[in-house]
C-alpha cells in the first residue's frame, strides 16, 4: 500500500494537502484551548468568592469556639457566630458552583471548537486521500495480473487525449497497435495510465 504518489507533481500536492490538514487541525486545537483558557478566567470571581467564604466561615467558627468559653453568655454568643459562619459556607458554595458552571461551559466550547473544524477538515481531506490510496493499490494490482497492462493501456486510450500526446504513435495508430497486441504500444499506454494515477511502472 502506497501512501504517496510516485510522480513528483502529485506527490507534492498530496504532501501539501496533508501538511495543510495537520496544520488546520493543530490550529483548531490551539484556538479551542486558548478560548477555553479565556473562558476559565471568568471563574476567577468564583474562586475569590469561594476563598472569601472559606476564610469567613473559618474565622467565624474560630470566633464561635472562642466565644463559647465566655462564662454565662458563651452559648448565646456562639450561636450567631455559627449562623454567620454558615453564611460564609453559602458564599463558598456559590463560588464553587460558579467555577463548576464556567468549567463546564469552557469544556463544551473547547470540545465544539475542536470537533467541528476537525470534522470539516477530515471530511474534505480524508476521503480523497483514502480513495487515492485504494485506487493506486488497485491499479498496481491490476498491472501485476496477467493482461493487466492491456487493461491499463485501454484505460489510457479511453482517457483524456492530452495524456496520449507524449506517446509515440505507431503506424496505424495507438488503438490499432493495442488491438494487435503491440507490446511496446501497450507498455507506453500502460505507463500513461499509471502516470495518470501518480504511479510508475
Amino acid at each position: 500500500m502506497r501512501l504517496y504518489a510516485q510522480t513528483p507533481p502529485r506527490r507534492i500536492r498530496q504532501v501539501l494537502a496533508d501538511l495543510i490538514a495537520v496544520a488546520l487541525i493543530a490550529a483548531s486545537v490551539w484556538f479551542a484551548l486558548t478560548v477555553r483558557d479565556a473562558i476559565m478566567s471568568l471563574a476567577e470571581p468564583g474562586r475569590k468568592a469561594q476563598s472569601a467564604g472559606d476564610d469567613l466561615a473559618t474565622g467565624l467558627n474560630n470566633a464561635a469556639d472562642s466565644a463559647s468559653g465566655v462564662p454565662l453568655i458563651g452559648g448565646a454568643l456562639k450561636k450567631p457566630l455559627q449562623a454567620a459562619a454558615s453564611a460564609g459556607d453559602g458564599l463558598s458554595d456559590a463560588g464553587r458552583s460558579l467555577q463548576d458552571v464556567v468549567g463546564q461551559v469552557a469544556d463544551l466550547t473547547a470540545l465544539a471548537l475542536i470537533v467541528l473544524p476537525v470534522a470539516f477538515v477530515l471530511v474534505l481531506w480524508l476521503p480523497p486521500r483514502l480513495l487515492w490510496i485504494r485506487r493506486s493499490a488497485t491499479t498496481r494490482r491490476l498491472l501485476d495480473t496477467p493482461g493487466g497492462a492491456d487493461l491499463l493501456a485501454l484505460r489510457a486510450l479511453t482517457g483524456p487525449l492530452r495524456d496520449l500526446a507524449r506517446v509515440p504513435v505507431p503506424p496505424g495508430g495507438l488503438a490499432d497497435a493495442w488491438r494487435r497486441g503491440d507490446r511496446q504500444a501497450i507498455a507506453d499506454l500502460s505507463e500513461v495510465a499509471l502516470a495518470r494515477a501518480g504511479l510508475r511502472a
